[in-house]
């Protein structure tokens, strides 16, 4: 693989005033040869002109965040990255190259997720370029490969999980949104590595069911959390009695047989877990009546 390396540049600035001055004297020896009688020195003069401007083709501007690719006939030479006005070989191409952080946010993709559903969605990289050498050599069209790369990973991460966990300890897209990130920039990672590109966050920035399960699956979620509501009302009215059969065995507040503590249990399992307010009936007898 082609690694980045340092071009050995020139200040820009300090070249150009050089070769411009240089220019200055030439082209007034040349005015002033015009009326003499040596055309071989008025020709040197000519070539010297010629190039002294090839050379300020030599010069180039590097803007802050920006990397210049420096080729030689093909071969790779060197990239520069210091700021300003800067010269070089001019038989060297060269290459704009940004290092600035980028966004991409990706289209909304239509996969399946772990249990086979169809969902939507799409994600949001922060990326920038670190090797410009490999971003330009090792690949046709770095800004293209970050784009196929990073769906590409969206696919095969929404096939990893399910998009909503039924329970605790399951990971899905939904309820681990922080696992699933991590997850998802290391994937990208591996993938453009080789482009000379850092993944600095990857997030998901949409997520819900295909429209056609959309409503079927609404209707799940539903009835899960009606029936893990019911669940935990449940314990809590079971601890509840537990908890009042206790006291009033340790206190000797009344004595119960079983009997009794059946119709008790039942009595309060109905008034905890009821959805609406029960009416008290107040015996006038003995326990017994």
């Amino acid at each position: 693989m082609i690694r980045e390396r340092a071009a050995a540049t020139l200040p820009g600035l300090l070249v150009l005033l050089v070769v411009l001055l240089a220019l200055g004297v030439l082209v007034y020896a040349l005015v002033t040869q015009a009326f003499g009688d040596s055309p071989g020195v008025m020709i040197t003069e000519a070539l010297l002109i010629l190039g002294a401007c090839f050379l300020l083709l030599g010069v180039f501007v590097v803007n802050p965040n920006e990397g210049r690719v420096l080729q030689f006939f093909g071969d790779y030479v060197g990239t520069a990255k210091t700021a300003g006005l800067r010269w070089a070989n001019p038989f060297y191409t060269k290459k704009r190259i940004s290092l600035r952080v980028r966004n991409f946010e990706s289209t909304k993709l239509k996969v399946n997720d772990l249990e086979g559903n169809p969902i939507e969605i799409a994600a949001v990289v922060v990326w920038r370029v670190v090797d410009t050498a490999e971003a330009v050599f090792e690949v046709d069209d770095y800004q293209n490969f970050v784009k196929v790369q990073t769906e590409a990973a969206v696919r095969n991460l929404a096939t990893s999980y399910k998009y909503d966990a039924h329970e605790e300890d399951q990971m899905s897209l939904r309820g681990n949104t922080a696992a699933v990130a991590d997850h998802m920039k290391k994937e990208i990672q591996d993938r453009l590595s080789k482009a000379g590109v850092e993944v600095l966050e990857a997030r998901i920035s949409h997520l819900a069911y295909a429209p056609e399960i959309a409503q079927a699956m609404l209707q799940r979620q539903q009835a899960g959390a009606i029936i893990a509501a019911r669940q935990r009302i449940v314990e809590g009215a079971v601890g509840m009695v537990q908890m009042a059969l206790d006291m009033l065995s340790q206190r000797d507040i009344l004595e119960l047989d079983n009997e009794r503590k059946a119709a008790m249990v039942s009595n309060l399992l109905v008034v905890l877990c009821g959805e609406r307010s029960t009416q008290p009936v107040i015996n006038t007898g003995t326990i017994y009546q």
